[in-house]
């Protein structure tokens, strides 16, 4: 080989090893500005980030009570269990407000029977989308995307804003059951709307299933007692892409967009089965072995997808953890608690409402009768027994920050729990209204919603220098 050759290797061998630190740090580049839009967008979906409940910034606050660490608190109008959401310096919160304030029934806390109602409220309604500055808690827009009277009745635990809306910045997606899904733009103007027909749910309890949003498309999912579906859409113009029709009665789970090692996927809890539909709307894989309701949120954390159900009245409360890449039929044989495709199953721990947690290796189930108890995520081994922590019933979702759980309880009394293998309970902090939203958390703050206000709990914050009541 002469030297003119070798000096060309040798010059490829340069430029080739130049094309892959440049496409390195090209890709290194990405996932850092991907990371920072993740962190702008704060808390875009019911459960922030994945759905998974976590917040990864220092200095959260861990302490709080009506005067404590407020930075600021503001009355919203109407009835409404969605979650807020946060896009960088805006707060978005949905409720129902109703003309004829006595009409409204005071929900009681607690499970219990004779909470159904035959027939909807009879006075005009509005359907409204609050936008409120993060820092001051002033509203930057109102926007009411409907008005008339509510056309279906619903539980007196629920509301006709139950279902959280979420955002990819561009718009906010206000999604109110059997009233309609209304895109909004930042500044609050309408920029298109779906209606479907009204659907009766079981027993007339209501709807509450939030939207899921994946890149261009909404995912939505309508489980019912006549006909239940799940539709893809355009975000841009709210045409369908695709909708399937689901064997399925009345549930009340959130869908889930799994992107995973092998694919991406649409998993949708059902009572029936679950069922992963691929983005194209065929379905993957499903799995029976529910319980009488579903309506927990699934979520995905180191390669594992969690699912759960765990109506009160049934025998069958399971948290399925699976594996990606699952096809066909996955239900579990008889007394088996895994298989190729399910990492392992706890029969008998999940929530009826509260969707689980994994925070640090540790999965927290925590039921509504106020107790919690812990599991190895990647094993389901038992960490620790159930845990009595709160008095009354648990609706809200867990959350964890800082090395602590959080729970928050009907009362509107947040138990804080160290994380890890051993029990402990901190302390309570209390606002002393009824709760059942979970919670947002970006840029430091945590937003806690009541049933009459949106709190601003900010560690270390000023009470005389703080805007209030605004």
């Amino acid at each position: 080989m002469s030297l003119t050759s070798s000096s060309r290797i040798d010059t490829h061998r340069v430029t080739l090893a130049s094309l892959v630190v440049m496409l390195l740090w090209l890709a290194s580049t990405n996932v850092r500005a991907a990371d920072a839009d993740a962190d702008a967008a704060g808390w875009p979906q019911f459960r922030g980030p994945g759905a998974r409940g976590i917040a990864e910034a220092q200095g959260l606050p861990d302490r709080w009570d009506t005067q404590t660490n407020v930075a600021w608190v503001v009355d919203v109008p109407g009835l409404a269990w969605s979650s807020p959401i946060v896009y960088g310096d805006r707060v978005f919160v949905t409720t129902a407000v109703n003309e004829n304030e006595n009409e409204n029934e005071t929900p009681r806390k607690g499970l219990y029977p004779g909470g159904e109602r035959r027939k909807p409220l009879d006075s005009k309604h509005e359907w409204v989308v609050y936008c409120f500055d993060a820092a001051t808690g002033k509203v930057q827009w109102r926007t009411v995307v409907h008005e008339g009277k509510p056309e279906h009745p619903i539980h007196i635990k629920n509301t006709y804003a139950s279902e959280t809306p979420v955002t990819d910045g561009e718009r906010v997606y206000a999604y109110f059951g059997n009233v309609g899904l209304f895109a909004l733009g930042m500044n609050g103007k309408p920029v298109w709307e779906r209606r479907w027909p009204v659907v009766t749910t079981q027993a007339n309890w209501g709807t509450a299933s939030s939207p899921a949003l994946d890149g261009d498309r909404l995912y939505i999912v309508n489980d019912n007692e006549g006909q239940s579906f799940l539709e893809a859409l355009d975000t841009k113009t709210g045409r369908t892409i695709w909708k399937v029709d689901r064997d399925e009665r009345s549930n009340w789970s959130t869908p889930f967009v799994w992107h995973n090692e092998k694919r991406t996927e649409i998993v949708t809890p059902g009572t029936g089965k679950v069922r992963s539909y691929g983005t194209d709307g065929k379905l993957l894989w499903e799995l029976e072995g529910m319980s009488g309701i579903t309506i927990a949120t699934p979520y995905a954390v180191d390669g594992l997808l969690y699912v759960t159900s765990g109506f009160v009245l049934s025998r069958a409360k399971p948290v399925y953890a699976i594996r990606p890449g699952a096809k066909g039929d996955i239900s579990l044989r008889e007394d088996a608690l895994s298989n190729d495709a399910i990492a392992w199953c706890q029969p008998k721990a999940a929530p009826y409402n509260p969707s689980t947690l994994v925070y640090d290796g540790v999965l927290y189930s925590l039921l509504d009768n106020g107790v919690i108890a812990a599991f190895d995520a990647k094993t389901g081994e038992e960490v620790y027994d159930r845990q009595r922590i709160a008095a009354t019933q648990v609706t809200a979702s867990p959350w964890a920050y800082g090395g602590k759980i959080f729970c928050l309880d009907e009362n509107g009394d947040t138990y804080v729990l160290r994380a890890g293998k051993n029990f402990e309970t901190l302390h309570k902090n209390s606002l002393g209204e009824m709760c059942m939203a979970t919670p947002a958390i970006a840029d430091g703050r945590l937003f806690l919603r009541t049933i009459s206000k949106l709190y601003c709990i900010a560690a270390d914050v000023n009470r005389d220098e703080s805007p209030t009541d605004r």
